[in-house]
């Protein structure tokens, strides 16, 4: 099992049913060591069974077997996860002070065990349970040494009773040592710990955007194929409509019908051309370009075309000129996507707002207003994820278009809605630039 950083990969990424499962039956491995070990003693004839201490280790193993067992009970139900967390947390701590008391006291090296608590606190909660485990450890040894002290607590009878007659200095010394290991053990372990859990989920979530990415990239490479046999028989329907509303003998009726052909045409060859800009991009062709003259332009063009002529408003607002460095072709794709969109999820009377204005710092700054429904925080997440779209009758691709025409050109894009308040898209389109008008 490979292991990051101290802590195991299984218990570092998993959830916490899984980790608490891997901690008990570690526990219960470690209780079985332990007995064996017992017993091995035992039978070489090195300590009596009927001894003080030794009774009081399978006391103590007992009881531990006990819990061990009540916490694989827990877990199978699957409640109160949270509070076995807790208890085993604050009730090993005990345990170990039980074997420090053993072992010498103080001076015991079983106080180590204080880390282990440490350990487990983290992997199960990450820093609070770290600390939750040293306070508990802390507790038991302060108690434990503090009472050997003063009298309220004899030595084991079958143990040098040399071991726990300390000096005032030498239990400061043994004190504040282990107590300092205690918070060292902690917070690296709970350092750690949050690390792991940021650096896991960060691989997790890469992960999932490499498959993402992979999938579509084959399906990048299947709309492509099927838009460029698309293309061709939709030229000839769209040639074949325009013909056909050429004929005088048409009725008002028949005209009205060949618009709608032609306007959902229209609406297909939109989509044709998304999905071959989309699964074959190309790099821009940087030039000074007038981005108010370019977003003015596309804004009459949606006038004429679609919904914008007969349901939605279309109207630009902002400054005469901006120039700035951008491929004039794929700007003016971003803009007319983005209108596009606006006027896609707009209801009948409403309004899109295109503009073009330099913002506090100097930049020229593209927006698009729309007046629908709004997009809620989840679906901004996805907005410009290729496919995804919140509308019955979107492909998700227009959006998706904008976000690389963007990214190719260095451009940034907020989004700023609400559900019932409608959306405003705004593309920071960098710094202006200075153009000579003689040239």
């Amino acid at each position: 099992m490979a292991v990051r950083l101290g802590i195991p990969d299984a218990l570092a990424d998993a959830p916490l049913p899984r980790r608490l499962a891997w901690i008990t039956l570690a526990r219960l491995l470690v209780l079985v060591v332990a007995l064996a070990l017992l017993g091995l003693f035992y039978l070489r004839g090195e300590f009596r069974i009927e001894s003080f201490s030794v009774q009081v280790a399978l006391a103590t193993l007992g009881v531990s077997f006990a819990l061990a067992g009540l916490y694989a009970g827990l877990l199978r139900s699957g409640r109160h996860l949270e509070g076995m967390v807790s208890a085993q947390l604050v009730l090993d701590p005990i345990i170990w002070t039980v074997l420090v008391y053993l072992t010498g006291g103080a001076s015991s090296g079983a106080t180590s065990f204080y880390g282990l608590s440490c350990l487990m606190g983290a992997v199960l909660r990450g820093l609070p349970g770290a600390t939750l485990a040293a306070a508990a450890g802390a507790f038991g040894y302060v108690a434990l040494v503090g009472s050997l002290h003063f009298g309220l607590l004899a030595a084991p009878p079958d143990q040098p009773a040399a071991l726990y007659r300390l000096s005032t200095d030498e239990l400061s010394y043994y004190g504040l040592l282990n107590l300092m290991m205690l918070v060292v053990v902690t917070l690296l372990a709970g350092y750690l710990a949050e690390r792991l859990r940021f650096t896991g989920g960060q691989l997790v979530q890469a992960e999932q955007r490499a498959e993402s990415a992979e999938r579509l990239a084959a399906l990048g490479r299947l709309a492509a194929g099927l838009a460029h046999e698309i293309r061709n028989p939709l030229g000839s329907i769209a040639g074949s409509i325009e013909l056909l509303r050429a004929n005088p003998a048409l009725g008002e009726d028949d005209r009205k019908l060949f618009e709608i052909m032609q306007r959902e045409a229209s609406r297909l060859n939109d989509l044709v051309s998304d999905m071959m800009d989309l699964s074959r991009p190309r790099p821009p062709a940087f030039a000074e370009v007038d981005a108010a003259l370019l977003a003015r332009e596309v804004v009459e063009l949606a006038r004429g075309s679609g919904r914008g002529v007969d349901d939605v408003s279309v109207r630009f607002t902002g400054a005469e000129q901006a120039w700035v460095r951008a491929d004039s072709d794929q700007l003016r794709q971003l803009v007319w996507n983005l209108v596009r969109n606006g006027v896609q999820a707009s209801s009948p009377g409403a309004t899109v707002e295109v503009g073009v204005d330099l913002d506090d710092r100097g930049r020229v700054n593209l927006s698009v207003a729309d007046e629908g429904e709004g997009i809620d925080e989840e679906a901004r997440e996805r907005l410009f994820d290729a496919f995804f779209t919140t509308r019955s009758k979107g492909t998700g691709v227009g959006l998706a278009v904008v976000k690389r025409i963007a990214d190719d050109h260095g451009f940034s894009i907020q989004v700023d809605s609400a559900r019932g308040r409608g959306a405003v898209f705004r593309v920071d389109l960098g710094a202006p630039v200075a153009v000579n008008p003689e040239v």
